[in-house]
């Protein structure tokens, strides 16, 4: 059983998914000797929530989770009773079906409260005639280190394996909750991106090429469009070359951006992110996954975020690191420039942008620490390693 309750989340379990298939299927065939095996190979079956690669990569789902996303408390306390109704029927669903493993990818706020679910559920049943006792796995760990520094141990009494995405997590874990098994399975960024796609931006173009990155969800999208585009406007006025691109996820945002007017020199484009930063010179981004997705393209960049003010106030109170950015917190430096909320202005952002393009040093000082930070994130095939770890736990 799998949940995954966001696109990124969605995607990752989609290669797990394609990993584990292929390892368990070798394995099966390789268990007898035989020249005509009695059994052909045994296909491990997969189901649970996400979205639709998951569903492309044959996991049967209860219903896309994905589509139920949300940022911050205020949004999560709007949604409530949404999010109990889909926890129950998630809850009822595997204790019908008892799988063999539950893993949770990414989704932590959700996925950590299943996993403790589940974990009461069979300590209050088991027994001779009820022998379901699922392993349970998280997948990417939750940002503990950050903030809430106490979910680590509702992970180390209720989870049997941690698979960690950052290098230094491991360590983190290790000198609060030693028992709590954690393997370091690499970025699974690593090897999605050819070395050509990553590599060079061509210098055909007559002006820098900047890359908006607003977000993926309509009220990021809504909060954030007149902060990048006036950015840009006023990159634009002191570098009247300058071409850009906003990418977005779907159709339906792109006609709200739409509505709303782009200004001169800004083309939409729906999808195609890779493309996007293989010929960037500069990004404008929301903070999130997709600033890993810049530095993995070696792309300088200027990160934002601005949320409702209740979740502001009360994440200032909780978060204890200096950065929002992960290439940042890997770099212990703001090699990306951050403006979170009431700093978030056009102003701000546009000033340090522009000084991003104009220092040929400071760029290549930028590209020369992203290269150090990807170099450190392991080699391809996470979703290989963290299928290897999961098939290692005995039964």
């Amino acid at each position: 059983m799998l949940i995954a309750g966001e696109a990124s989340g969605d995607l990752l379990a989609s290669e797990l998914v394609g990993a584990l298939r292929e390892r368990v299927i070798a394995r099966s065939i390789n268990d007898t000797a035989d020249v005509q095996p009695l059994r052909t190979a045994l296909a491990p079956e997969f189901f649970g929530a996400g979205g639709p690669r998951m569903a492309a990569a044959g996991v049967e789902l209860a219903f896309d989770l994905t589509q139920h996303s949300v940022i911050g408390l205020s949004d999560v306390l709007k949604n409530i009773s949404k999010f109990r109704r889909l926890f129950k029927q998630l809850l009822k669903l595997a204790i019908e079906r008892q799988p063999d493993v539950i893993i949770g990818v990414d989704y932590g706020g959700f996925n950590l409260r299943f996993g403790k679910a589940i974990k009461a559920y069979v300590r209050k049943h088991r027994s001779e005639f009820v022998p379901w006792n699922p392993k349970i796995v998280q997948f990417v760990s939750p940002q503990v280190w950050a903030s809430r520094p106490g979910r680590a141990y509702t992970l180390a009494e209720n989870y049997d394996l941690l698979l960690s995405i950052f290098p230094f997590e491991k360590n983190w874990y290790a000198r609060r909750v030693p028992k709590l098994r954690v393997e370091f399975v690499g970025h699974p960024m690593v090897g999605r991106f050819t070395s050509a796609e990553c590599g060079v931006r061509s210098a055909e173009s007559n002006g820098p090429t900047i890359v908006l990155l607003p977000g993926s969800r309509n009220d990021e999208v809504r909060r954030h469009l007149p902060v990048v585009t006036g950015a840009f406007e006023l990159i634009r006025k002191e570098l009247p070359t300058a071409t850009g691109k906003m990418v977005l996820p779907d159709e339906s945002l792109a006609q709200t951006v739409k509505s709303s007017g782009l200004p001169a020199g800004l083309e939409l484009q729906i999808g195609g992110l890779t493309d996007a930063l293989a010929g960037a010179d500069l990004a404008i981004t929301k903070s999130g996954t997709i600033t890993m997705e810049c530095a993995m393209f070696g792309v300088p960049a200027v990160v934002f975020y601005k949320t409702s003010w209740p979740t502001y106030f009360i994440g200032k109170q909780i978060v204890s690191v200096k950065y929002l950015a992960m290439p940042n917190l890997l770099a212990s430096e703001e090699i990306f420039p951050e403006f979170i909320q009431h700093k978030a202005t056009a102003e701000n952002i546009a000033r340090a942008g522009l000084e991003l393009l104009r220092d040929e040093s400071r760029r290549r000082a930028v590209k020369a620490t992203l290269a150090q930070i990807i170099a450190s994130l392991g080699g391809a095939g996470a979703a290989g390693r963290a299928a290897d770890a999961i098939l290692s736990l005995k039964p």
